[in-house]
Protein backbone atom coordinates (compact mmCIF):
# COMPACT_ATOMS: atom_id res chain seq x y z
CA UNK A 1 0.00 0.00 0.00
CA UNK A 2 1.35 3.52 -1.67
CA UNK A 3 2.19 6.19 1.64
CA UNK A 4 -0.23 8.45 0.24
CA UNK A 5 -3.05 5.44 0.42
CA UNK A 6 -2.08 4.84 3.99
CA UNK A 7 -2.42 7.95 4.92
CA UNK A 8 -5.85 8.88 2.91
CA UNK A 9 -7.60 5.59 4.43
CA UNK A 10 -6.01 6.48 8.25
CA UNK A 11 -7.71 9.79 8.93
CA UNK A 12 -10.94 8.83 6.03
CA UNK A 13 -14.22 8.23 7.48
CA UNK A 14 -17.23 10.17 9.72
CA UNK A 15 -17.23 12.85 11.89
CA UNK A 16 -16.84 10.76 14.81
CA UNK A 17 -13.85 9.65 13.00
CA UNK A 18 -12.42 12.97 13.08
CA UNK A 19 -13.49 13.52 16.62
CA UNK A 20 -11.41 10.89 17.44
CA UNK A 21 -8.41 12.54 15.61
CA UNK A 22 -9.13 16.02 17.26
CA UNK A 23 -9.38 14.60 20.30
CA UNK A 24 -6.32 12.72 20.29
CA UNK A 25 -4.12 15.36 19.06
CA UNK A 26 -5.52 17.22 22.26
CA UNK A 27 -4.22 14.87 24.25
CA UNK A 28 -1.01 14.62 22.53
CA UNK A 29 -0.57 18.56 22.83
CA UNK A 30 -1.23 18.35 26.24
CA UNK A 31 1.96 16.03 26.84
CA UNK A 32 4.11 17.84 24.61
CA UNK A 33 3.37 21.11 26.53
CA UNK A 34 4.40 19.29 29.89
CA UNK A 35 6.97 17.69 28.27
CA UNK A 36 8.68 20.94 27.52
CA UNK A 37 8.26 22.60 30.29
CA UNK A 38 9.72 20.32 32.17
CA UNK A 39 12.34 20.34 29.37
CA UNK A 40 13.00 23.92 29.81
CA UNK A 41 13.35 23.25 33.53
CA UNK A 42 16.09 21.12 33.16
CA UNK A 43 17.49 23.83 30.74
CA UNK A 44 17.96 26.08 33.53
CA UNK A 45 21.88 26.77 33.74
CA UNK A 46 23.40 25.83 37.20
CA UNK A 47 25.82 28.62 38.63
CA UNK A 48 28.17 26.55 40.52
CA UNK A 49 28.62 27.40 44.20
CA UNK A 50 28.34 30.54 46.50
CA UNK A 51 31.52 31.15 48.69
CA UNK A 52 29.49 29.54 51.58
CA UNK A 53 30.00 26.24 49.51
CA UNK A 54 26.39 26.07 48.57
CA UNK A 55 24.60 25.85 45.45
CA UNK A 56 23.85 29.38 43.78
CA UNK A 57 20.40 30.40 43.49
CA UNK A 58 18.85 31.80 40.02
CA UNK A 59 18.07 34.98 41.05
CA UNK A 60 16.31 36.00 37.81
CA UNK A 61 13.61 33.98 38.79
CA UNK A 62 10.60 35.34 41.04
CA UNK A 63 9.16 32.01 42.22
CA UNK A 64 11.59 30.33 44.47
CA UNK A 65 11.08 26.49 42.71
CA UNK A 66 13.17 27.93 39.74
CA UNK A 67 15.48 30.06 41.90
CA UNK A 68 17.07 27.23 44.10
CA UNK A 69 19.08 24.07 42.54
CA UNK A 70 17.48 21.97 45.18
CA UNK A 71 13.92 22.83 44.45
CA UNK A 72 14.18 22.19 40.72
CA UNK A 73 13.88 18.51 40.26
CA UNK A 74 10.41 18.16 42.30
CA UNK A 75 9.27 20.62 39.63
CA UNK A 76 10.12 18.60 36.68
CA UNK A 77 9.00 15.41 38.04
CA UNK A 78 5.74 17.06 38.66
CA UNK A 79 5.61 17.92 35.14
CA UNK A 80 6.82 14.71 34.13
CA UNK A 81 3.81 13.60 36.23
CA UNK A 82 1.37 15.24 33.88
CA UNK A 83 2.65 13.25 30.71
CA UNK A 84 1.24 9.89 32.11
CA UNK A 85 -2.63 10.50 31.87
CA UNK A 86 -2.15 12.76 29.08
CA UNK A 87 -0.82 10.06 26.70
CA UNK A 88 -2.99 7.38 28.06
CA UNK A 89 -5.78 9.93 27.17
CA UNK A 90 -4.81 10.06 23.77
CA UNK A 91 -4.57 6.13 23.38
CA UNK A 92 -8.30 6.00 25.28
CA UNK A 93 -9.28 8.68 22.87
CA UNK A 94 -8.76 5.88 19.77
CA UNK A 95 -11.09 3.87 20.87
CA UNK A 96 -14.03 6.27 20.02
CA UNK A 97 -16.07 5.41 17.87
CA UNK A 98 -15.01 2.29 17.66
CA UNK A 99 -17.72 0.04 16.11
CA UNK A 100 -18.11 2.68 12.88
CA UNK A 101 -14.32 2.53 12.21
CA UNK A 102 -14.27 -1.15 13.03
CA UNK A 103 -17.33 -1.54 9.92
CA UNK A 104 -14.98 0.35 7.82
CA UNK A 105 -12.21 -1.52 8.64
CA UNK A 106 -13.89 -4.48 7.84
CA UNK A 107 -15.08 -3.65 4.74
CA UNK A 108 -11.06 -2.28 3.61
CA UNK A 109 -10.51 -6.42 4.48
CA UNK A 110 -12.98 -7.26 2.17
CA UNK A 111 -11.76 -5.09 -0.32
CA UNK A 112 -8.79 -7.39 -0.35
CA UNK A 113 -6.35 -5.53 2.26
CA UNK A 114 -3.88 -7.63 4.87
CA UNK A 115 -4.52 -8.02 8.48
CA UNK A 116 -1.21 -5.92 9.20
CA UNK A 117 -2.54 -3.16 6.42
CA UNK A 118 -5.33 -2.60 8.48
CA UNK A 119 -3.67 -2.83 11.51
CA UNK A 120 -1.17 -0.33 10.05
CA UNK A 121 -3.79 2.17 9.24
CA UNK A 122 -5.00 2.09 12.84
CA UNK A 123 -1.09 3.05 14.20
CA UNK A 124 -0.86 5.66 11.17
CA UNK A 125 -3.98 7.55 12.32
CA UNK A 126 -2.22 7.64 15.82
CA UNK A 127 0.81 8.51 14.76
CA UNK A 128 -0.86 11.19 12.48
CA UNK A 129 -2.78 12.67 14.98
CA UNK A 130 -0.50 13.01 17.45
CA UNK A 131 2.31 14.46 15.54
CA UNK A 132 0.08 16.99 14.90
CA UNK A 133 -0.85 17.49 18.62
CA UNK A 134 2.87 17.89 19.15
CA UNK A 135 3.49 20.17 15.82
CA UNK A 136 1.13 22.12 17.61
CA UNK A 137 2.14 22.11 21.19
CA UNK A 138 5.84 23.45 19.87
CA UNK A 139 3.94 26.01 17.99
CA UNK A 140 2.37 27.28 21.33
CA UNK A 141 5.39 26.63 23.43
CA UNK A 142 7.42 29.01 21.11
CA UNK A 143 4.86 31.66 20.99
CA UNK A 144 3.92 31.42 24.68
CA UNK A 145 7.52 31.71 25.52
CA UNK A 146 7.70 34.89 23.45
CA UNK A 147 4.43 36.25 25.03
CA UNK A 148 4.79 35.60 28.71
CA UNK A 149 8.75 36.89 28.60
CA UNK A 150 7.22 39.99 30.78
CA UNK A 151 10.23 41.16 33.47
CA UNK A 152 9.19 43.31 36.53
CA UNK A 153 10.56 46.21 37.45
CA UNK A 154 13.34 44.93 39.43
CA UNK A 155 14.26 42.54 36.32
CA UNK A 156 13.05 39.21 37.41
CA UNK A 157 11.18 37.05 35.61
CA UNK A 158 8.23 34.58 36.71
CA UNK A 159 9.00 31.90 34.22
CA UNK A 160 12.08 30.70 32.67
CA UNK A 161 11.18 32.45 29.21
CA UNK A 162 14.81 33.53 29.31
CA UNK A 163 15.99 29.62 28.46
CA UNK A 164 15.43 27.42 25.46
CA UNK A 165 16.32 24.02 25.46
CA UNK A 166 18.73 23.02 22.67
CA UNK A 167 16.82 22.60 19.25
CA UNK A 168 18.19 19.16 18.96
CA UNK A 169 15.79 18.16 22.10
CA UNK A 170 13.16 20.00 20.85
CA UNK A 171 13.41 18.39 17.77
CA UNK A 172 14.17 14.69 19.35
CA UNK A 173 10.88 15.48 21.99
CA UNK A 174 8.64 16.65 18.92
CA UNK A 175 9.79 13.33 16.91
CA UNK A 176 9.66 10.97 20.23
CA UNK A 177 6.07 11.46 21.27
CA UNK A 178 4.18 10.68 17.48
CA UNK A 179 6.75 7.53 17.80
CA UNK A 180 5.53 6.46 21.10
CA UNK A 181 1.71 7.14 21.06
CA UNK A 182 2.13 5.10 17.80
CA UNK A 183 4.04 2.15 19.75
CA UNK A 184 1.36 1.93 22.48
CA UNK A 185 -1.74 1.88 19.43
CA UNK A 186 0.72 -1.45 18.14
CA UNK A 187 0.68 -3.07 21.48
CA UNK A 188 -2.87 -1.87 22.32
CA UNK A 189 -4.41 -3.71 19.02
CA UNK A 190 -2.04 -7.22 19.66
CA UNK A 191 -5.22 -8.82 20.88
CA UNK A 192 -7.41 -7.64 18.12
CA UNK A 193 -7.96 -9.50 14.88
CA UNK A 194 -9.38 -7.64 11.41
CA UNK A 195 -11.67 -9.73 8.78
CA UNK A 196 -13.65 -9.45 6.48
CA UNK A 197 -17.08 -9.62 8.23
CA UNK A 198 -15.98 -7.84 11.41
CA UNK A 199 -12.82 -6.87 13.79
CA UNK A 200 -12.33 -9.57 16.83
CA UNK A 201 -10.85 -8.44 20.35
CA UNK A 202 -9.55 -11.87 22.23
CA UNK A 203 -10.17 -11.24 25.94
CA UNK A 204 -7.75 -13.38 27.86
CA UNK A 205 -9.23 -16.73 28.92
CA UNK A 206 -7.26 -17.40 32.07
CA UNK A 207 -8.22 -15.72 35.59
CA UNK A 208 -5.80 -13.03 36.99
CA UNK A 209 -3.05 -14.14 39.57
CA UNK A 210 -2.24 -12.40 42.10
CA UNK A 211 1.22 -12.24 41.89
CA UNK A 212 1.70 -9.45 39.53
CA UNK A 213 0.26 -7.75 42.48
CA UNK A 214 2.88 -8.96 45.03
CA UNK A 215 5.31 -6.70 43.04
CA UNK A 216 4.13 -3.78 46.16
CA UNK A 217 6.29 -5.51 48.36
CA UNK A 218 9.87 -5.66 46.95
CA UNK A 219 9.13 -1.92 45.38
CA UNK A 220 8.89 -1.02 48.95
CA UNK A 221 12.26 -3.13 49.91
CA UNK A 222 13.89 -1.60 47.39
CA UNK A 223 13.33 2.21 48.84
CA UNK A 224 13.93 0.61 52.36
CA UNK A 225 17.37 -0.74 51.88
CA UNK A 226 18.32 3.08 50.64
CA UNK A 227 18.87 3.89 54.73
CA UNK A 228 21.74 1.08 55.26
CA UNK A 229 23.39 1.79 51.84
CA UNK A 230 23.45 5.47 53.10
CA UNK A 231 24.72 4.49 56.58
CA UNK A 232 26.90 1.90 55.09
CA UNK A 233 28.39 4.66 52.86
CA UNK A 234 28.54 7.01 55.36
CA UNK A 235 30.77 5.27 57.68
CA UNK A 236 33.28 4.30 54.87
CA UNK A 237 33.20 8.32 54.25
CA UNK A 238 31.81 7.13 50.74
CA UNK A 239 29.01 9.52 49.02
CA UNK A 240 26.64 7.48 47.63
CA UNK A 241 26.29 9.27 44.18
CA UNK A 242 22.86 10.77 43.62
CA UNK A 243 22.23 8.67 40.62
CA UNK A 244 22.33 5.31 42.37
CA UNK A 245 19.88 6.90 45.20
CA UNK A 246 17.61 8.36 41.77
CA UNK A 247 17.49 5.18 40.29
CA UNK A 248 16.46 3.36 43.59
CA UNK A 249 13.78 5.77 44.71
CA UNK A 250 12.68 4.99 40.57
CA UNK A 251 12.73 1.58 40.34
CA UNK A 252 11.05 1.03 44.04
CA UNK A 253 8.05 3.23 42.64
CA UNK A 254 7.69 1.90 39.66
CA UNK A 255 7.61 -1.60 41.14
CA UNK A 256 5.04 -0.14 43.33
CA UNK A 257 2.52 1.35 41.13
CA UNK A 258 2.91 -1.82 38.63
CA UNK A 259 2.13 -3.88 41.43
CA UNK A 260 -1.09 -1.25 42.36
CA UNK A 261 -2.14 -1.45 38.63
CA UNK A 262 -1.84 -5.07 37.76
CA UNK A 263 -2.95 -6.52 41.10
CA UNK A 264 -6.22 -4.67 40.34
CA UNK A 265 -7.09 -7.97 37.81
CA UNK A 266 -7.13 -9.94 40.66
CA UNK A 267 -9.21 -7.58 42.82
CA UNK A 268 -11.87 -7.32 39.76
CA UNK A 269 -12.02 -10.59 39.98
CA UNK A 270 -12.45 -11.54 43.57
CA UNK A 271 -14.98 -8.76 43.44
CA UNK A 272 -16.94 -10.25 40.94
CA UNK A 273 -16.54 -13.44 42.68
CA UNK A 274 -18.14 -11.62 45.68
CA UNK A 275 -21.10 -10.43 43.74
CA UNK A 276 -22.02 -13.08 42.19
CA UNK A 277 -21.91 -15.26 45.05
CA UNK A 278 -23.69 -12.83 47.91
CA UNK A 279 -25.94 -10.65 45.70
CA UNK A 280 -29.50 -11.25 45.50
CA UNK A 281 -30.18 -8.03 43.58
CA UNK A 282 -30.06 -7.85 39.60
CA UNK A 283 -27.79 -5.09 39.31
CA UNK A 284 -25.07 -6.54 41.28
CA UNK A 285 -25.32 -9.79 39.62
CA UNK A 286 -24.90 -8.80 36.75
CA UNK A 287 -21.88 -6.87 37.20
CA UNK A 288 -20.25 -8.97 39.15
CA UNK A 289 -20.84 -11.41 35.90
CA UNK A 290 -19.25 -8.97 34.00
CA UNK A 291 -16.29 -8.51 35.93
CA UNK A 292 -15.41 -12.48 36.00
CA UNK A 293 -16.15 -12.84 32.62
CA UNK A 294 -13.35 -9.43 31.79
CA UNK A 295 -11.47 -8.60 35.17
CA UNK A 296 -8.82 -7.13 32.98
CA UNK A 297 -10.52 -3.82 32.39
CA UNK A 298 -10.31 -2.48 35.49
CA UNK A 299 -6.86 -2.07 35.62
CA UNK A 300 -6.97 -0.92 32.12
CA UNK A 301 -9.41 1.91 33.15
CA UNK A 302 -7.73 2.85 36.20
CA UNK A 303 -4.28 2.94 35.54
CA UNK A 304 -3.86 6.22 35.91
CA UNK A 305 -6.66 7.24 38.93
CA UNK A 306 -4.43 4.78 40.95
CA UNK A 307 -1.57 5.91 39.69
CA UNK A 308 -2.33 9.33 40.75
CA UNK A 309 -3.79 8.28 44.45
CA UNK A 310 -0.42 6.15 44.81
CA UNK A 311 1.90 9.44 44.26
CA UNK A 312 -0.57 11.58 46.55
CA UNK A 313 -0.26 9.10 49.37
CA UNK A 314 3.37 9.14 48.75
CA UNK A 315 3.52 13.18 48.88
CA UNK A 316 1.44 13.10 51.87
CA UNK A 317 4.11 10.64 53.29
CA UNK A 318 7.37 12.41 52.36
CA UNK A 319 5.05 15.46 53.92
CA UNK A 320 4.55 14.11 57.12
CA UNK A 321 7.78 12.90 57.29
CA UNK A 322 9.34 16.16 56.72
CA UNK A 323 6.64 17.77 59.52
CA UNK A 324 7.88 15.31 62.28
CA UNK A 325 11.49 16.09 61.34
CA UNK A 326 10.65 20.14 61.91
CA UNK A 327 9.24 19.49 65.25
CA UNK A 328 12.46 17.64 66.11
CA UNK A 329 14.79 20.47 65.10
CA UNK A 330 12.21 22.84 66.63
CA UNK A 331 12.06 21.00 69.95
CA UNK A 332 16.03 20.49 70.15
CA UNK A 333 16.90 24.01 69.29
CA UNK A 334 14.09 25.14 72.15
CA UNK A 335 15.84 22.66 74.18
CA UNK A 336 18.79 24.34 73.40
CA UNK A 337 17.73 27.72 74.31
CA UNK A 338 16.63 27.41 77.32
CA UNK A 339 20.03 25.55 78.58
CA UNK A 340 21.93 28.82 77.23
CA UNK A 341 19.59 31.43 79.00
CA UNK A 342 18.00 32.69 75.32
CA UNK A 343 14.92 33.41 74.20
CA UNK A 344 13.61 30.66 71.38
CA UNK A 345 12.33 31.34 68.31
CA UNK A 346 10.73 29.24 66.14
CA UNK A 347 11.02 28.68 62.21
CA UNK A 348 9.05 30.90 60.11
CA UNK A 349 9.83 29.48 56.88
CA UNK A 350 7.97 26.28 57.12
CA UNK A 351 5.20 27.50 54.76
CA UNK A 352 7.62 27.54 51.99
CA UNK A 353 8.53 23.54 52.29
CA UNK A 354 5.07 22.69 52.90
CA UNK A 355 3.96 24.96 49.38
CA UNK A 356 6.07 22.88 47.55
CA UNK A 357 4.17 19.63 48.41
CA UNK A 358 1.13 21.62 47.64
CA UNK A 359 2.46 22.03 43.73
CA UNK A 360 2.97 17.96 44.16
CA UNK A 361 -0.75 17.85 45.23
CA UNK A 362 -1.99 20.27 42.25
CA UNK A 363 0.22 18.14 39.62
CA UNK A 364 -2.00 14.79 41.13
CA UNK A 365 -5.27 16.83 40.85
CA UNK A 366 -4.96 17.99 37.18
CA UNK A 367 -3.34 14.52 36.42
CA UNK A 368 -6.68 12.69 37.44
CA UNK A 369 -8.92 15.31 36.19
CA UNK A 370 -7.22 14.18 32.75
CA UNK A 371 -7.35 10.77 33.67
CA UNK A 372 -10.94 11.09 34.32
CA UNK A 373 -11.33 12.34 30.66
CA UNK A 374 -9.78 9.15 29.40
CA UNK A 375 -11.87 7.25 32.23
CA UNK A 376 -14.93 8.48 30.81
CA UNK A 377 -13.76 7.28 26.73
CA UNK A 378 -13.16 3.90 28.21
CA UNK A 379 -16.42 3.51 30.00
CA UNK A 380 -18.51 4.84 27.71
CA UNK A 381 -16.86 3.07 24.81
CA UNK A 382 -17.23 -0.11 26.69
CA UNK A 383 -21.45 0.78 26.41
CA UNK A 384 -21.63 1.31 23.01
CA UNK A 385 -19.11 -1.54 22.22
CA UNK A 386 -21.84 -3.84 24.61
CA UNK A 387 -24.56 -2.28 22.64
CA UNK A 388 -26.51 -5.77 21.40
CA UNK A 389 -26.31 -7.15 24.51
CA UNK A 390 -27.72 -3.93 26.24
CA UNK A 391 -30.52 -3.89 23.29
CA UNK A 392 -30.89 -7.87 24.06
CA UNK A 393 -31.37 -6.94 27.74
CA UNK A 394 -33.47 -4.06 27.36
CA UNK A 395 -36.29 -5.92 24.69
CA UNK A 396 -36.68 -9.15 27.41
CA UNK A 397 -37.67 -6.98 30.09
CA UNK A 398 -35.07 -5.78 32.09
CA UNK A 399 -35.55 -2.45 32.82
CA UNK A 400 -32.76 0.28 32.28
CA UNK A 401 -32.90 1.41 35.69
CA UNK A 402 -31.27 -1.96 36.29
CA UNK A 403 -28.43 -1.50 33.72
CA UNK A 404 -27.42 1.66 35.14
CA UNK A 405 -26.92 0.63 38.66
CA UNK A 406 -25.18 -2.59 36.73
CA UNK A 407 -22.66 -0.10 35.22
CA UNK A 408 -22.10 1.56 38.42
CA UNK A 409 -21.36 -1.45 40.09
CA UNK A 410 -18.95 -2.64 37.56
CA UNK A 411 -16.87 0.02 38.32
CA UNK A 412 -17.40 1.00 41.90
CA UNK A 413 -16.45 -2.83 43.30
CA UNK A 414 -13.31 -2.80 42.16
CA UNK A 415 -11.99 0.96 42.42
CA UNK A 416 -12.80 0.82 46.35
CA UNK A 417 -10.29 -1.55 47.42
CA UNK A 418 -8.20 -1.14 44.86
CA UNK A 419 -7.79 2.70 45.59
CA UNK A 420 -7.59 2.16 49.33
CA UNK A 421 -4.31 -0.66 48.46
CA UNK A 422 -2.95 2.34 46.28
CA UNK A 423 -3.52 5.18 48.93
CA UNK A 424 -1.63 2.22 51.40
CA UNK A 425 0.83 1.32 49.25
CA UNK A 426 2.05 4.79 48.22
CA UNK A 427 2.08 6.37 52.13
CA UNK A 428 4.23 2.98 52.58
CA UNK A 429 7.12 3.99 50.35
CA UNK A 430 7.88 7.16 52.10
CA UNK A 431 7.75 5.44 55.65
CA UNK A 432 10.43 2.74 54.35
CA UNK A 433 12.52 5.54 53.26
CA UNK A 434 12.51 7.71 56.44
CA UNK A 435 11.32 5.11 58.86
CA UNK A 436 8.21 5.57 61.73
CA UNK A 437 10.27 8.08 63.74
CA UNK A 438 12.55 10.95 63.86
CA UNK A 439 15.55 11.44 66.15
CA UNK A 440 17.36 14.82 66.71
CA UNK A 441 19.11 16.72 69.54
CA UNK A 442 21.70 14.51 72.23
CA UNK A 443 24.80 16.93 72.23
CA UNK A 444 26.20 18.76 74.92
CA UNK A 445 23.38 19.13 77.71
CA UNK A 446 20.23 18.97 74.60
CA UNK A 447 18.53 15.52 75.62
CA UNK A 448 17.89 13.25 72.57
CA UNK A 449 14.38 13.88 71.05
CA UNK A 450 12.48 11.99 69.15
CA UNK A 451 9.23 11.80 67.78
CA UNK A 452 7.11 8.87 65.71
CA UNK A 453 6.47 10.48 62.25
CA UNK A 454 2.05 10.29 61.52
CA UNK A 455 0.13 8.43 59.14
CA UNK A 456 -1.95 11.24 57.37
CA UNK A 457 -5.15 8.84 57.69
CA UNK A 458 -6.71 12.02 56.99
CA UNK A 459 -4.79 12.51 53.44
CA UNK A 460 -5.51 8.85 52.57
CA UNK A 461 -8.68 8.90 53.41
CA UNK A 462 -9.31 12.39 51.13
CA UNK A 463 -7.38 10.10 48.42
CA UNK A 464 -9.06 7.45 47.97
CA UNK A 465 -12.53 9.20 48.81
CA UNK A 466 -11.66 11.37 46.04
CA UNK A 467 -10.94 8.69 43.65
CA UNK A 468 -14.66 6.74 44.15
CA UNK A 469 -16.17 10.07 43.85
CA UNK A 470 -14.18 10.92 40.36
CA UNK A 471 -14.89 7.70 39.25
CA UNK A 472 -18.98 7.70 40.54
CA UNK A 473 -18.83 11.11 38.78
CA UNK A 474 -17.96 9.83 35.22
CA UNK A 475 -19.49 6.83 35.46
CA UNK A 476 -22.75 8.96 36.07
CA UNK A 477 -21.84 10.97 32.65
CA UNK A 478 -21.04 7.75 30.57
CA UNK A 479 -24.33 6.57 31.62
CA UNK A 480 -25.83 9.10 28.93
CA UNK A 481 -24.71 6.65 26.71
CA UNK A 482 -27.02 3.85 27.96
CA UNK A 483 -29.98 5.19 26.36
CA UNK A 484 -29.18 5.00 22.55
CA UNK A 485 -27.83 1.70 23.25
CA UNK A 486 -30.92 0.23 24.63
CA UNK A 487 -32.73 0.88 21.74
CA UNK A 488 -34.20 -1.85 19.26
CA UNK A 489 -32.61 -0.89 16.45
CA UNK A 490 -29.15 -2.06 18.15
CA UNK A 491 -30.49 -5.82 17.84
CA UNK A 492 -30.05 -5.68 14.19
CA UNK A 493 -26.33 -4.38 14.79
CA UNK A 494 -23.27 -6.68 13.88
Amino acid sequence: MKPGALLRLALAGSRTDTLRVVLTAVSAALAMLAILAAATVVAIPELGSSPDDAAAWNVQYTVAYLREPGLRPGVTVALVLLVIPALVLAAQCGRLGAPARDRRLASIRLAGATPRQTMTLVAVETGVASALGALIALGTYLLGRRLLHNPGPDGRLVLPTDVLPPWWVLALLTASLPLLATGIAVVALRRVSVGPFGVVRRQRAESPRIWPGLLVMPGIAVIAVLEPISAYADNRDVALPAAVFLGLVATGALMTVIGVVFGTGWISHRAGQTLARYARRAPAMLAGRRLMADPWAGSRAFAVVLTCVAFGAAAAGVKAAFAANFAVEDEANRLTAEANGEEFVPRTDLDFYYNAFDLINVAVAVAALIAAGGLLVTIAEGIVSRRRTYAHLSASGVPRSVLRRATMWQALAPVVPASVVAAVAGAALPRALFGSSVTGGGYDSVPEVTLSVPIPFGDLAMLSGGAVVVVAAVVMVSLLFLRPSTHPSELRTG
